[in-house]
């Protein structure tokens, strides 16, 4: 007789394989809005300085892209485990026609909420922009497909949107700029207003058709290599006011999450805490399998590598997977892991109400 063991590991595996077919079936397209840390490269077809689209970028993804990271993004992750293929950049030009039924990557490296973030970069696409993307492919599908067919498959389709660092990295915190924004402006009213703003899109989102919709807090700012190292008197320790700020804003975003589940019918937010997830990692890395919480895999000076982006003439770690940062604002492919599957099959408070898989199921 057979090892009883290995049949039920076997069915089990045969069951996991026709979930993830019966998933991929149910959810037509991802759709995916964003900065830099889901940015598949779109930045490479803009006029910008933030790019990813050179060595050593993309290491372990077979080149660079224009991810910024060494292999993959957490949207990446996600849609390869539920059976997705990699969702194309917006701006590609191969990006036309019937393949945008499957989902588009509207994300842009330097992107905000407010529209005067990451002006540092001059070119990104921000987040009111990214969504007449969108609105210009929903047109092009009807045009395909017609549009009860169209809104019929948007709101199957899984969306998702990684909005906001750069409206305090490259906005509020930003000490070049002329006028500081932190100079003028307290804290909880600047939040306020990101708020506010990010309240009309993602209501434009769903005015638009989505309904499955994943929203990903800000992340604990003040631990990343470049705030570590302009912040030299925190020590060994993440920056308190970055980090601050950050909890600041999720607080509120998670109200709002909550606001739009109840006013918007059929809406179905999901509230990803990339903060917490993010947090622990850092705190507990080793147990994670990781060497180093704290520097910057890519490394271009300063004593957590965070001073200058990751580039051709940087110094790379030995072993990225040893690694949560891959350069001074970015994680690397096995941190991205980590988060896509905590984000993919977690609980509260990992994401609330319900995990990517539940969503992806749910009706």
């Amino acid at each position: 007789m057979g090892n009883p063991s290995y049949y039920r590991l076997a069915i089990l595996g045969v069951v996991l394989q026709n979930l993830t077919i019966c998933l991929a079936e149910n959810v037509p397209a991802n759709f995916v809005f964003g900065d830099s840390l889901v940015d598949v490269g779109n930045n490479n077809y803009i006029a910008s300085l933030s790019k990813a689209n050179f060595f050593p970028n993309g290491i372990d993804f077979g080149g660079p892209t224009g991810r910024y990271t060494n292999g993959r993004t957490i949207v990446d992750i996600l849609g390869e485990e539920v059976g997705f293929n990699l969702t194309p950049p917006y701006l590609a030009p191969t990006t036309s026609g019937p393949v945008v039924q499957q989902g588009v990557n509207y994300a842009s490296g330097g992107g905000g909420i407010l529209n005067e973030s990451g002006q540092i970069f001059g070119g990104r696409i921000n987040m009111d922009a990214q969504l007449d993307n969108f609105a210009n492919t929903r047109q092009d599908i009807i045009t395909r497909i017609g549009e009860p067919a169209t809104i019929k498959l948007i709101e199957n389709s899984l969306f998702s949107v990684t909005m906001g660092s750069n409206d305090f990295i490259n906005n509020y915190l930003t000490p070049v700029l002329s006028t500081p924004e932190q100079l003028t402006v307290p804290p909880m009213k600047f939040v306020g207003a990101v708020i506010s703003k990010y309240r009309i899109q993602l209501t434009r989102l769903y005015n638009l058709g989505a309904r499955k919709v994943i929203v990903v807090n800000v992340g604990p700012i003040g631990c990343i290599p470049y705030q570590r190292d302009i912040n030299p008197s925190a020590g060994d320790n993440c920056v308190n006011f970055p980090n601050g700020l950050a909890q600041l804003y999720n607080t509120q975003l998670r109200g709002l999450v909550s606001e739009l589940n109840s006013k918007l019918t059929g809406s179905k937010f999901v509230y990803a805490d990339a903060y917490g997830i993010v947090q622990d990692i850092i705190q507990n890395y080793s147990s994670y399998g990781f060497e180093n919480a704290n520097s910057a895999c890519c490394s271009g000076g300063g004593r957590f590598g965070g001073i200058i982006p990751c580039g051709p003439s940087s110094k790379i770690c030995a072993n990225r997977s040893k690694y949560v940062f891959w350069d001074p604002y970015h994680p690397t492919d096995a941190a991205n892991i980590i988060i896509a599957k905590r984000l993919l099959d977690g609980n509260s408070p990992d994401i609330w109400p319900m995990n990517v898989r539940q969503l992806l199921a749910s009706s």
